[in-house]
């Protein structure tokens, strides 16, 4: 009774999902793209395929590139899968359609009404499905397991946060962790909290993220231009709405100061040299950044407008005048946005949004200072806090400080630097776990076994 409720509600709040996708197209025209997808609806029969379809549903950017790295690990282990990827969000099917091969399906995720989600299974037939990380639908999940479909959810995460969302709302929360097929947790906290809502928790893998190797190119180019820059390089790296505006804040005031007697001689020293870099976390907010950079006195030099060699024409600000402040809207460019930097701030983690994820940074061997909200990665957090390969600290102003502490200190620098590449290859390994995990899933399917 209580999923039909549901149901009814997911059913009559369809016209407010097209409402919602016409405003975020006006911004990101993916979202505009192949609609009645999302209602279950698709243009025609597909092709005929003796193997198994692999459905591998990654809801956004973060996640597909999670998902690159079992992808190939299962391609490795199956040859004769076809993939299925699904996603929710503009960039996720962006960065999902370079993981593609011939054959292979790519469609919106659909809406969880019973309707969609019996259309959707209708016509793509998939063997198995492979939910990545957090997204659990009750629709979906009932009726994968009425019609025989096993529905896994793999490299998992559950915050502290997330638990207590899903508690309050336990009469529909539970029934579908239950009736998931399989849960592979990324740390043996995210295991207690997904066993405490009745999910079928087969193992602890690790982070598939520790498996994803940066673009050698992007980072090797992305060094280049740091060095042609001239002056050290702080990122502050997928930031969100709220923390520009605090980190323009404290740069404003920051600028006036270093400029009377008040300013110690070393921070004087130090100040004027540091050239900041705007990395936001959603495209749809590049526009809004640079005109709120730009509102706070500063000129603003955007990612798309460098040439060939980099953002380093754009020079440092001489007699006085206020910096210019760089701005990466561009999507697929961390790597080289990391080696760009000497120094990143973690976005996410200076307000209550649990922060973004630093192993990429870790990685690409940029230090990390991250601020106090990191439960969306806590474990990640605090592991690579533990081995010196990240720094944490109670504000954004205080970020800022350290962060230019440690431009100051090279040997430090160079420590942390170290740690991050070590702890990032300490972890690897989970994609193979995983994907052998997977194929045996797909080998209890009686067609495939």
């Amino acid at each position: 009774m209580i999923r039909q409720l549901y149901s009814l509600l997911m059913w009559l709040a369809q016209p407010l999902l097209r409402r919602k996708l016409r405003r975020r197209g006006q911004h990101e025209a993916g979202y505009l793209h192949a609609v009645d997808e999302r209602l279950g609806h698709y243009p025609a029969l597909l092709p005929a395929h003796t193997g198994p379809t692999v459905w591998i549903h990654a809801v956004s950017l973060g996640e597909t590139r999670a998902a690159a790295v079992l992808i190939a690990a299962l391609r490795a282990r199956l040859p004769a899968i076809r993939l299925l990827l699904t996603h929710g969000t503009a960039t996720g099917r962006a960065e999902g359609i370079k993981l593609l091969h011939d054959g292979d399906l790519q469609a919106w995720l659909p809406w969880d009404t019973a309707g969609a989600v019996q259309r959707f299974l209708a016509h793509f037939k998939p063997s198995i499905g492979v939910l990545m990380e957090t997204e659990i639908w009750p629709n979906l999940v009932h009726t994968c397991k009425a019609q025989g479909v096993p529905l896994v959810l793999a490299n998992a995460r559950l915050s502290d946060k997330s638990l207590r969302q899903a508690q309050r709302l336990s009469w529909l929360a539970r029934p579908a962790y239950a009736a998931l097929s399989a849960v592979w947790a990324q740390t043996e906290a995210d295991a207690q909290r997904l066993r405490s809502l009745g999910a079928p928790v087969r193992g602890v893998l690790g982070n598939l993220k520790f498996d994803a190797t940066p673009d050698a190119v992007q980072l090797a180019r992305g060094r280049a231009w740091r060095v042609a820059a001239g002056r050290p390089v702080v990122m502050f790296a997928s930031s969100r709405e709220g923390e520009e505006l605090a980190l323009l804040q404290i740069l404003k005031e920051y600028w006036l100061l270093v400029h009377t007697e008040t300013v110690q001689a070393d921070t004087k020293k130090i100040a004027p040299q540091v050239q900041w870099l705007i990395v936001p976390r959603h495209p749809q907010r590049f526009d809004e950044v640079a005109k709120l950079i730009q509102s706070h006195g500063f000129s603003v030099s955007r990612r798309s407008t460098w040439r060939g060699d980099g953002p380093a024409a754009v020079g440092a600000p001489g007699n006085g005048a206020a910096p210019c402040i760089w701005l990466g809207d561009s999507l697929g460019e961390m790597a080289l946005y990391f080696g760009l930097a000497d120094v990143a701030l973690l976005g996410g983690s200076f307000e209550p949004l649990g922060g973004q994820n630093l192993i990429e940074a870790a990685a690409c061997g940029c230090p990390v200072v991250m601020g106090p909200h990191t439960f969306n990665f806590a474990q990640a957090a605090e592991q690579a806090l533990a081995v010196g390969a990240a720094i944490r600290v109670g504000d954004l102003a205080q970020a800022v400080t350290e962060a230019q502490a440690l431009l100051g200190d090279v040997s430090r620098a160079t420590q942390v630097r170290q740690a991050a590449e070590r702890f990032a290859l300490a972890h690897q390994g989970a994609a193979a776990r995983l994907a052998d995990a997977v194929c045996q899933e797909v080998r209890s399917v009686p067609r495939y076994g």
